[in-house]
Order: C-alpha cells, then sequence, then structure tokens
C-alpha cells in the first residue's frame, strides 16, 4: 500500500487537472464591442422616378436637300464649317438649265424683232384705214398681229424667269447662318430631291425626347420634372415637360414625352443619347449612405442598433433599395424614421455583434 500512493496521487492530480479544462472549455469568453458609426433615420423628400433614354433633337437643325436632279461639280465649304445666310455650299452641273436659259433668251430676241415689225405695221395699217385705203378688215388682221406678237414675248419673259429661278437650284446655298455637319455626297455623285446633301445646325436650345410606358400616361404632364443623367448617374440637367403626346406608338405601346434642354455652353450635341429620369411624383422617404448597404446575393441589407442581452448590438435588417441619389440610397422598404443606422464599419459586422455606437 506505501509503493502505490504516490501512483493515486498522480491519477488524483491529473483527474482535477482535466476536470477543470472541460470547465473552461464550456464557458465562453465575452466577445468584445465593436465602435461603429451611426446615424439616425428621417423622412427626407426625393422623387418617385424612373430612368429613361433620352434622344437629344436640335428645333434649330435643318437636313438640306437638292431642289433638282444632277451630278454635284462643286462642294465650297467641309463639315464644321461656319456659314452665313446665302452663302454657297455646292453646286449641281448647271449646264443644261443655262442652255434653256440662253434658248429662251434667243427667242424672246426674235419674238421682240417680230413685236417690232408688227407695230410698225399697225401703224401703218391705222393711217390708211383712217384715210380709206384699206378695209376694217385688213386693219383688224394687222391689230390681231401685234398683239399676238406681244403676248409672245410676254409668255417668253415668264418662261426666262421661271428657267433663271431653276438654275438658281443648282447652287445649294446655306437657308440661315450655322454650322455645317457631316458631307455624305462627293463631286461626280449623281443626286436627286430625296438626296441628303448635308445638315446645317443653327446651335442653341434642343429638345429631349423620350419614350415612356402608356401605363405611366397618367403620372406625366407639363411641368413633370425629368433630370438628365452623366455618364456617372450624377444629374447633369434639371428641366420640365412640356409635351405630351396625345397618342400612344402603336407598334410599341410608348408614349412620346419632350423636354426643353438648355444648351448655351455646348454640352450637348444633336441626336446625343442620355439616361433620363423622370420624377413621377414628390414622396417622403428614408435615405441611407450607400457605405450602410451590405449585400447577400440579390438581398440588399443594413445593420441597425438594437437592445441586446447584454447592451446594444448590431441587428441585421432586410431593406428594399430604390434610386440612387448622390451618395445615397432611397429606402422603399425595411426602415422606419428613428431607426439608428450603423454607416462605417459593416464589414466588420455580423448579426447580433456588440457595438458601440459612435455619431
Amino acid at each position: 500500500m506505501i509503493h502505490n500512493r504516490p501512483l493515486l496521487l498522480v491519477v488524483a492530480a491529473a483527474l482535477c487537472l482535466s476536470c477543470s479544462c472541460k470547465k473552461s472549455a464550456a464557458a465562453p469568453g465575452g466577445m468584445p464591442a465593436f465602435p461603429v458609426q451611426v446615424q439616425k433615420v428621417t423622412l427626407q423628400e426625393v422623387g418617385e422616378s424612373a430612368e429613361f433614354l433620352a434622344t437629344l433633337q436640335s428645333r434649330n437643325a435643318s437636313v438640306l436637300q437638292p431642289e433638282v436632279e444632277g451630278q454635284i461639280t462643286k462642294i465650297f465649304v467641309v463639315s464644321g464649317t461656319r456659314v452665313t445666310a446665302g452663302q454657297p455650299i455646292m453646286e449641281i452641273d448647271p449646264r443644261r438649265q443655262q442652255a434653256t436659259v440662253n434658248q429662251q433668251v434667243a427667242t424672246r430676241q426674235s419674238q421682240e424683232a417680230t413685236l417690232a415689225y408688227n407695230k410698225a405695221q399697225l401703224e401703218r395699217s391705222r393711217k390708211l384705214f383712217e384715210a380709206g385705203v384699206i378695209s376694217r378688215q385688213e386693219y383688224d388682221n394687222a391689230v390681231s398681229a401685234h398683239d399676238a406678237s406681244k403676248a409672245n414675248v410676254e409668255a417668253t419673259d415668264a418662261s426666262i424667269n421661271q428657267q433663271r429661278v431653276q438654275l438658281h437650284y443648282f447652287t445649294v446655298r446655306a437657308p440661315s447662318a450655322g454650322t455645317i455637319g457631316d458631307i455624305p455626297v462627293r463631286v461626280g455623285d449623281r443626286v436627286v430631291n430625296a438626296t441628303t446633301l448635308t445638315t446645317l445646325d443653327r446651335g442653341g436650345e434642343l429638345e429631349a425626347y423620350i419614350n415612356i410606358p402608356s401605363e405611366r400616361a397618367q403620372d406625366v404632364h407639363n411641368g413633370t420634372q425629368v433630370n438628365l443623367l452623366n455618364a456617372d448617374g450624377t444629374p447633369a440637367v434639371s428641366t420640365k415637360v412640356n409635351f405630351v403626346s396625345q397618342r400612344v406608338d402603336t407598334t410599341n405601346q410608348l408614349l412620346l414625352i419632350k423636354a426643353p434642354v438648355p444648351n448655351a455652353d455646348h454640352r450637348f450635341r444633336n441626336d446625343q443619347l442620355l439616361h433620363a429620369l423622370v420624377v413621377w411624383k414628390q414622396v417622403n422617404k428614408p435615405l441611407v449612405p450607400v457605405t450602410a448597404i451590405s449585400r447577400l446575393g440579390a438581398q440588399s441589407f443594413v445593420f441597425v442598433v438594437a437592445q441586446g442581452p447584454a447592451g446594444t448590438a448590431a441587428q441585421q435588417k432586410p431593406v428594399k433599395l430604390g434610386a440612387l441619389i448622390g451618395n445615397n440610397y432611397v429606402i422603399d422598404e425595411g426602415l422606419k424614421p428613428g431607426d439608428t443606422v450603423i454607416v462605417g464599419g459593416t464589414q466588420n459586422l455580423v448579426d447580433g455583434m456588440p457595438v458601440i455606437p459612435q455619431a
């Protein structure tokens, strides 16, 4: 028995140590509180809106097409040239038309000679008729010949004027001052009345053409706010609808609306495409910074400060996001005024984690 005493002591010590270790593992240590930045949720006036594509159209741009057919012989300008009203832009081969004018002028000269002869004959016939030398019939014939030759000259004058007006169209001129656009035709090309020669932009205000779904027709009217957006989504220009079409396009069931776009600084271009935010109405909704949003798959979440068993803790709440306004998201569902949202350090948080709120 004396020899086994040290062994018993060792076994007893081992058993005590084992019990102590099991007790320590079963008692979890407390999680330290994590300092976080927070802000109170308040309602702010935001627009209930939807985003569409807008096409900018100039009310001061025109497409130049020829009034006559023929071959282009000269182009006096290049794309981007600033022209004045009446300045020549192109010439369509005028030789055939010029020949027609010359022929009419020659015909008139012949008819003037005939008119002069008939006028002299009429004067002689009048004197002879008054002297009783010729009959009334002969005198009337002289009057008729004179009047016919005079009518021929007047008709030819009208024809010459018409042909000269037609000749004027063979030189295409700027209808007003402006800037020449693209010139798709070249010297030697044959053009017809439907051919586009170039465009002329007089600058100034543009119009945004926006097509919206027909089911939104009751939500838009003259004065509805439209925000044109930059490439990064920030507002570029705020304007208002000044035209709502009275009919829906039957091919796509879209409704056309228009809004003026100031362009004094020439920052926009004709036919430019922009994203446009159409604000249907103003509503009061919560806004939170983008830094407060976390995502898991397609679901968005925020962390709010809640009271837990051991004090304040982070509580994960699902939310439905609305429009992005600057660096803030509109919250359509999931938050109410007075909630305390964690806006910084959310990447380190888990649901139920103790936190120390900091303004």
